[in-house]
């Protein structure tokens, strides 16, 4: 089923409500993507932020509300999801890579088995994201010879390799060092200069200053307050949001 919407959405998530027994995590939450847009959604820990874009990838499925990509509904149904998460890929926090493959294999048995690409097809669009993400002589190694910000960078690698057309980041560089955090921030921010469309889910403000077209902030399984960067850090419009960055800036 198609929706009419603007032919520059990417995504639309229309009455977003999940629930865990009692506890309600997302209340009614609206969200639109835009084609190239890159999307900061930051918050107190808790406030359900990376249940929202989980729910975006049906890695949780709503109680609620329809998720919209590219004007088709996404339906729970598996071959319906298969075909989403071709297109929408997500970076982990804890980057979720398997040890026992190398970085190459880790970054070509998506490709392989889910898009059906070859395996010298897959190999030459990882080598070229893991050059695209500086690290393309780690291609060999297993993720535990490598630096947390490595591996980091190895799941972007990962995700670039599916040539999604909608990248999830959630809390990528809460697991880092804060000396290796940098380095995965840099190669983000220039995932954003190239155009790629972006939700991101993180505390680094500086980040969100520099690369977000939108900020979204959230509490208490809400969104608060939305808008430019300039506007939500320079001016933003709810107590709660000023109390949020206080303790941030």
């Amino acid at each position: 089923m198609n929706f009419n919407h603007d032919e520059n959405d990417l995504l639309s998530v229309k009455g977003l409500n999940k629930y865990y027994a009692n506890f309600h995590a997302l209340k009614n939450v609206d969200i639109t993507v835009k084609k190239g847009e890159i999307v900061v959604i930051c918050g107190p820990s808790g406030s359900g932020k990376s249940t929202l874009i989980r729910c975006v990838n049906h890695l949780e499925e709503p109680n609620a509300g329809e998720v919209v990509f590219n004007g088709t509904l996404v339906k729970n149904v598996e071959k319906e999801l298969q075909k989403l998460r071709r297109r929408v890929c997500m970076v982990f926090q804890n980057f979720n890579l398997y040890p026992h493959l190398t970085v190459l294999e880790n970054c070509t048995l998506a490709p392989i088995w889910v898009q059906n690409r070859t395996r010298v097809e897959a190999e030459e669009s990882a080598l070229l994201h893991l050059k695209r993400v500086k690290i393309p002589e780690q291609a060999h190694k297993y993720p535990n010879q490598l630096s947390g910000g490595q591996q980091q960078r190895v799941a972007i690698a990962r995700a670039l390799t599916m040539e999604p057309e909608l990248i999830l980041f959630d809390e990528p560089t809460s697991a880092l060092d804060p000396e290796m955090v940098k380095e995965v921030l840099d190669v983000m921010i220039e995932l954003a200069k190239s155009g790629q469309s972006m939700i991101c889910v993180t505390h680094e403000m500086g980040f969100a200053k520099q690369a977000a077209d939108r900020v979204i902030f959230m509490a208490e399984g809400e969104i608060i307050e939305e808008g430019s960067p300039s506007a939500f850090f320079e001016n933003p419009k709810t107590e709660r949001a000023r109390d949020f960055l206080s303790h941030l800036m």
